[in-house]
């Protein structure tokens, strides 16, 4: 009977669109949850509208006293949301609580065996207890090989995601944890050769569908990653890669190519997201090998060191430097990179490109972005962002770094501070991409502003909530 009443009342109300239905279900959820509760009866989803309600105090289940694995600030302590869900990347989490996660099939550190099932995992905790209890996976199977990506987002009451060369859509049914109907390709023909595959994107306003196409080589050199090959010039791989690509979310049946560029000189945006006031913002895995392919020009040290990973602010038209120029955080400069004629110094035609808004020690590759929009957490996280730090293998002779969660304060637009660590101790006791336990790679923050962080190397999510003085966290 409740689940008729449930379905009778979304059908009259669906009717304003897509962008009504998410609201439409969460204040039906606790309204039908109400009147069951009455009736001794169990609602659709009640167990989420509970488990909303008691985290928006944060007085459920205690968190482990080892958080997962993980250390926090004091105040913070995190739950094992889930594990072994595979190779988990970004996330995105509905106002009912229900996580979706994106989990690229393509290797599996340790020789992991894939998941049966779905390349997206769809998670709810029906308890409270903020560990998941329910879960279902669709889409290709994993199997199958090379399906998934890493890109996932909610627009207009439908989840979108990346599948390999395709970002497709699939309309959420108001009575399943998963949709039960095949998608619908919204853009295809997303270039997938060389490195830097992966097609993250974000939804704007109106549906602007902003889609990263990374650099295909490491400086768009005429031999990649030979010791003293010059670059391209031009570099003519940016005619399909290292930049943002602007599509309509509205719309089915797109297809890449070159006039949709939105913005150019990104060598990989894994990370990237809305910002609270509208701009689109990401972040930017740097170059690798300075020592290695210009031992006359760059010390050991120097290469370790250089060049700094990058957070963005994406602008229409935008040149932010990538391969012509790196960012020298030492310097607080772009600088001309050697394969087009620099020594380290010069600044050259780096003068006319974007510089980033923030920066970040070489090497840890920024994976996952996400403002805090929730507000359960002390003041001055909100509005700030986070960033998932996948870990370093390129630091050597020193060691390897990342591995991380780090949070970036804001004011308005812009950081009001440097990024300081609010996650660390996922690697164990070894940071380096075969023998960490966990990478951090996708973050998303819940209606009840618990933060989600997934990894793809043993395929967990935590959930960390903020307790304040009723203790938690481990520093």
């Amino acid at each position: 009977m409740v689940v008729s009443a449930f379905k009778e009342i979304e059908k009259m109300m669906t009717s304003r669109g897509g962008a009504q239905r998410l609201l439409t279900r969460a204040v039906i959820v606790t309204a039908v949850a109400a009147s069951a509760c009455q009736r001794g009866e169990r609602a659709p989803d009640s167990g989420d509208t509970a488990a909303a309600a008691r985290s928006a105090g944060d007085t459920s289940a205690a968190c482990p006293a080892d958080n997962g694995g993980i250390t926090l600030p004091t105040g913070f302590c995190a739950t094992v949301f889930a594990d072994t869900v595979g190779h988990a990347r970004h996330m995105v989490v509905l106002p009912n609580g229900t996580v979706y996660v994106n989990t690229w099939s393509g290797r599996y550190y340790g020789n992991a065996p894939a998941p049966r099932g779905g390349f997206l995992v769809a998670l709810r905790d029906t308890t409270g207890d903020g560990v998941a209890d329910v879960r279902v996976r669709f889409g290709d199977s994993v199997r199958s090989g090379g399906i998934g990506g890493t890109g996932v987002a909610l627009y207009d009451g439908d989840l979108f995601a990346e599948a390999n060369d395709k970002i497709v859509r699939y309309d959420l049914p108001a009575d399943a944890i998963a949709p039960n109907a095949s998608p619908t390709t919204v853009v295809s023909g997303l270039p997938m050769t060389g490195d830097h595959p992966a097609h993250p994107f974000a939804i704007g306003s109106g549906g602007a569908l902003y889609v990263n196409s990374g650099s295909a080589t490491n400086a768009c050199g005429v031999r990649d990653r030979t010791p003293g090959s010059p670059g391209r010039d031009p570099c003519t791989e940016l005619t399909t890669r290292a930049g943002i690509w602007r599509y309509d979310a509205n719309r089915g049946g797109q297809t890449f190519s070159p006039a949709e560029r939105f913005a150019t000189g990104i060598r990989n945006a894994i990370g990237i997201t809305i910002g609270p006031s509208g701009a689109l913002y990401a972040t930017q895995h740097g170059r690798d090998q300075l020592t290695e392919s210009w031992p006359a020009l760059y010390t050991a040290e120097q290469g370790q060191n250089l060049p700094a990973e990058e957070l963005l602010q994406v602008e229409e038209g935008g040149d932010y430097g990538w391969p012509y120029c790196y960012y020298d955080d030492t310097k607080r400069q772009l600088v001309l990179a050697p394969e087009y004629g620099g020594n380290g110094s010069d600044i050259g035609r780096c003068a006319s490109m974007r510089a980033p808004t923030a920066t970040f020690p070489a090497h840890w590759a920024p994976n996952g972005l996400v403002f805090y929009s929730g507000d359960r957490f002390p003041a001055r996280y909100r509005g700030g962002a986070f960033i998932a730090f996948h870990g370093s293998w390129n630091r050597a002779p020193g060691p390897q770094g990342g591995y991380n969660v780090v949070f970036v304060p804001f004011s308005g637009a812009t950081p009001s501070g440097p990024f300081e660590t609010f996650a660390d101790g996922f690697a164990g006791p070894e940071k380096s991409p075969d023998r960490a336990a966990h990478r951090p790679s996708g973050l998303a923050v819940g209606p009840d502003g618990a933060l989600y962080i997934s990894d793809d190397k043993a395929g967990r999510i935590w959930r960390v909530v903020y307790r304040g003085a009723q203790g938690g966290g481990s520093r």
